[in-house]
């Protein structure tokens, strides 16, 4: 019996998991200190009410034999991609039932979508990067290639034709950084792939909070349907982190020698799967209704308005920032030329402020720090407060 060494070459713990060791170390050090976290990407607020409704009714549904539910189908039930295909058109964006996938979440799929792609071909990854996409790969024993994002480029790389990759891992609006791609820069992402015979793997997982000027589906490209798949979520978008719902959309033009990518994934999701709830899906088609939505955009316009008041402390302390207006991220340099973990300590320890190091996302992290605008607004005030005290000295 062998193990999969690839293991070995992983980093011995999650990102978030050392944050939350050294977190939780220093709250029991000091027991009267209000610990403010900006750090991880979870949502704070309830889900709508229309949602919920939606979700006691299926649970009605379920203690009435005439009504309940067991297996359902492993691509989700038609009246969510329904739902989630209405979603599309209303951005300009055709898709037919059968291209959407419904999942547990965005995380999952950018795992496990890898399984229909060889462990021969070449990733391409920005750094700084969302670690799931590295530890993934490495899992795997792929090769993985680094663009560099950086200040210069605004953390926004373009392709480089004298490089060749299989496999373009591109998240927009980004994870860590809050930069946005506007649909001229993806097409000349679209342009790279067909070129390479590539497939794009667009993490479309912050879409919710874009605005006008930049990309909201790389499908908005007619002929990234020939070369993309995309994977999003309900969890920044309604709230669901705690609930786990997400889509994957594999279009049908998406084909290698061949071999369609969408039945490949069919095949896999029929194995490996055995759907999401349906009490879940429920809700979830909620969220895209009209007054779903209209629900969603106050909960969404509460974290846009945290990530203004993160930014607008950046600028009066004079901080270079990406991020905060597309995004619900603001990826700040850090001050005085400090290490990402120096800083984080900094903030624990003297104002009981939590972020993420930036270096966590890659060497390209280096002297960067994530915070997020998930916390409540008193929270966000509060912890801006504290900063700008701090840095002011």
């Amino acid at each position: 019996m062998k193990l999969n060494t690839n293991y070995l070459n992983l980093a011995e713990s999650y990102l978030f998991s050392t944050i939350a060791k050294k977190v939780n170390a220093y709250q029991a050090a000091n027991p009267d200190k209000q610990v403010l976290r900006l750090g991880i990407g979870d949502v704070t607020l309830p889900l709508a009410p229309v949602v919920i409704e939606a979700m006691h009714q299926a649970v009605d549904e379920m203690s009435k034999k005439e009504t309940f539910k067991g297996y359902g189908p492993e691509q989700g039930y038609a009246f969510l991609k329904d739902s989630v295909q209405g979603y599309y058109a209303r951005m300009g964006v055709t898709l037919e039932g059968d291209e959407i996938f419904i999942s547990d979440g965005a995380k999952s799929d950018c795992g496990n979508i890898l399984d229909i792609f060889d462990t021969d071909n070449v990733v391409l990854v920005p750094d700084p990067v969302y670690p799931v996409y590295v530890d993934t790969n490495v899992m795997s024993g792929r090769k993985i290639l680094y663009m560099n994002a950086n200040a210069e480029n605004g953390f926004l790389p373009m392709p480089d034709d004298s490089v060749h990759a299989d496999i373009i891992y591109i998240c927009s609006p980004n994870n860590p950084t809050g930069a946005a791609y506007t649909l001229d820069q993806l097409k000349v992402w679209v342009a790279y792939a067909k070129k390479n015979n590539a497939v794009i793997l667009y993490d479309a997982a912050y879409e919710c909070f874009t605005g006008e000027g930049v990309a909201r589906s790389i499908f908005q490209i007619e002929e990234a349907k020939t070369c993309a798949i995309e994977i999003c979520s309900f969890s920044k978008t309604a709230g669901f982190t705690g609930t786990r719902c997400g889509y994957t959309v594999v279009p049908k033009a998406l084909m290698f020698d061949g071999v369609s990518c969408n039945k490949l994934w069919l095949r896999r999701q029929t194995t490996k799967f055995n759907g999401v709830s349906y009490i879940v899906q429920r809700g979830a088609a909620a969220v895209f209704s009209e007054e779903g939505e209209k629900q969603i955009q106050a909960n969404l316009a509460i974290y846009q308005n945290n990530a203004r008041i993160i930014a607008q402390t950046m600028d009066e302390l004079g901080i270079f920032y990406t991020g905060g207006k597309h995004s619900p991220y603001i990826w700040l340099q850090c001050p005085n030329g400090m290490k990402s973990w120096d800083f984080f300590d900094l903030l624990l320890n003297e104002i009981q402020v939590v972020g993420t190091p930036g270096s966590g996302f890659g060497k390209n992290g280096e002297g960067f720090f994530r915070l997020t605008a998930f916390g409540s607004e008193q929270t966000t005030k509060e912890a801006c407060a504290r900063i700008k005290k701090l840095l002011s000295k």
